[in-house]
């Protein structure tokens, strides 16, 4: 089967799409208002210039910037962050078009198939547990000649468990989940069988990586440790030049499926200036924006450029911290919330760019994504009012220009990032709090920008940060949004649970019929907003400047691309 069948899976793709950025409405809403989401002003899923592979131009070399060359290519390894590799970073640009990636998404973040590596795949229960079956893609083969065999899924599922071999793993999520991953009727064929029911099994195994890898420590410590091992796509390493910044990969003679169209891709670790002046002097094909007016304009009049844009799977969010008094009291942290004018922070995000500033109103799914929908009822809304009247239930009066409670001040401490935009967020968020009575200091956190692993319990009572997304938030938000389960499976502690939200989230991750996971994963987001420690700001733009000439990539947002489709209209 080719990827013709693979691209069938997820419904045709509609041809370029026209939408670029539009009007962003008539300022932040009012009191009790929430920020409107016209359907004209919806957020572009995906725009990669999509032509069908026929009408594309064979050969040519693609010309692709990359924040760094990292070291570890594992992206088991616990020196890399854990996330789903399309998430971002340079490993992720480049392991797709190398790499077994078992399920891809689509542009909502649906996963499906991918027929080069799996024919089929099965969900069942066998005995009362869950059980996928996966037929392997006889001719799929790693770029030393051996076959990709059951014995490659089996490794990965035993070493990334947890149990037997110590290895430095970054995660164990997911496959804490399964109890054993077998040969079926032969050796293409394997059996994975579930301990406990896993909603987001899609994510498994994709990167896939040899067997070799997840059986020896030294070899899953070192053995991609500045060089990519043994691989399995539509490209193959040519060179690897550390010295030079510089991994070119070209056609895989070995490769099983359709042919790639272009002859290579060069990646080139650059920095942001250097990118923007490469770009501008026709150096490299394409390159990331910053959610910046003056940066979208200079791009933009690079001839032969293009602008395409998407929402992004990453988003923004403020995290409300429940560890310690004042705010582990529930009536202060609601109050924050209806004080707290989301949408004008949303705003605030983008500047003068002209883009759909819709606010963010679910913890487990951004705006374009399948599943999402308005969660935060009355939480969501922007009610000064109703924050007075909370904090003066909560017990903290107010004494002229501050509230005060047992003869304390109402002071909080607002993390802040060196990036300047955050010291603007921070800002604002003081100026909201002022009218409330709520006195603020910013304080400085490390790092350019504040993720919520940041944020040491009782180190800042309220900081922004942001998130990479995901197409599986519940495995991966549960250390932030369930009850922590002392540490087991890879689980950790967190500043935004409650015993009920991880049952919730539990049923959900439970849940095999997707369409009934999403329903229950929006019924344990209304929990999280009740708790309000966890407040969405916005889904993050994702701007690629582009030739024109350039097709199937672009802004792709939760769309993963078929690498062998790459190409040049001209």
């Amino acid at each position: 089967m080719g990827r013709d069948a693979r691209m069938t899976m997820r419904g045709p793709m509609a041809g370029a799409l026209a939408m670029a950025l539009v009007a962003a409405g008539c300022g932040a809403p009012g009191p009790g208002r929430r920020s409107a989401w016209e359907p004209a002003a919806q957020l572009p899923t995906f725009d990669v210039n999509a032509v069908p592979r026929e009408q594309l131009r064979t050969g040519g070399t693609l010309r692709w910037p990359i924040p760094e060359l990292p070291r570890q290519w594992n992206l088991a390894h616990a020196d890399v962050a854990t996330g789903r590799p399309a998430a971002g970073g340079a490993a992720g640009e480049v392991l797709p078009g190398l790499m077994p990636y078992v399920m891809r998404c689509d542009e909502k973040g649906v996963p499906h198939p991918d027929p080069d590596y799996v024919t089929d795949v099965r969900l069942s229960r066998r005995a009362g547990r869950q059980v996928v079956t996966y037929t392997l893609n006889r001719r799929a083969v790693w770029s030393d000649g051996s076959p990709i065999t059951y014995r490659d899924y089996a490794a990965q599922a035993r070493a990334l468990s947890g149990r037997g071999k110590r290895l430095r793993l970054g995660s164990v999520a997911g496959y804490d989940h399964v109890a054993k991953a077998e040969r079926g009727s032969d050796d293409h064929q394997v059996i994975v069988s579930f301990a406990r029911p896993l909603a987001d099994w899609p994510e498994l195994f994709s990167p896939l990586y040899p067997a070799a890898t997840n059986s020896d420590p030294a070899a899953f410590d070192t053995g991609w440790l500045d060089r990519i091992g043994a691989t399995a796509g539509p490209f193959a390493v040519e060179s690897y030049d550390r010295r030079a910044k510089t991994i070119t990969v070209a056609r895989n003679p070995r490769w099983w499926g359709r042919r790639a169209v272009l002859d290579r891709i060069v990646y080139r670790a650059m920095d942001g200036a250097e990118v923007t002046r490469a770009f501008a002097a026709g150096q490299v094909d394409l390159m990331d924006l910053p959610p910046d007016a003056a940066a979208y304009r200079r791009a933009a009049e690079v001839k032969g450029a293009v602008i395409r844009t998407a929402g992004d799977p990453g988003w923004r969010a403020l995290l409300l911290n429940a560890t310690r008094p004042p705010l582990s009291d529930v009536r202060l942290r609601q109050a924050l919330a209806f004080g707290l004018d989301r949408p004008a922070l949303t705003a605030s995000g983008f500047g003068d760019l002209n883009w759909p500033r819709p606010t963010l109103d679910n913890h487990f799914f951004v705006n374009t994504q399948a599943g999402y929908q308005d969660n935060s009822g009355e939480l969501g809304m922007y009610i000064p009012d109703r924050a007075r009247r909370l904090l003066d239930e909560a017990g903290w009066r107010e004494s002229g220009d501050h509230r005060v409670k047992n003869g304390e001040i109402l002071q909080l401490r607002l993390g802040v990032s060196a990036d300047p935009q955050a010291r603007h967020e921070a800002e604002l968020i003081q100026g909201m709090l002022r009218p409330l009575g709520v006195r603020s200091v910013i304080q400085a956190t490390r790092g350019r920008d504040t993720s919520s692993a940041d944020v040491p319990p009782g180190d800042v009572d309220l900081a922004a940060f942001s998130s990479p997304g995901t197409p599986f938030p519940l495995s991966r938000l549960w250390p932030l949004l369930a009850q922590p389960h002392g540490g087991r499976g890879g689980r950790t502690g967190t500043t935004a649970g409650s015993a009920a939200i991880g049952q919730a989230m539990d049923r959900a991750l439970c849940e095999l019929d997707p369409v009934k996971a999403r329903r229950l994963t929006n019924d344990a987001d209304r929990l999280v907003w009740q708790q309000a420690r966890v407040l969405p700001l916005y889904q993050r733009p994702q701007l690629v400047a582009a030739r024109s000439v350039l097709a199937n990539l672009g802004a792709r947002g939760f769309y993963d691309p078929a690498y062998e489709d790459i190409g040049f209209t001209v």
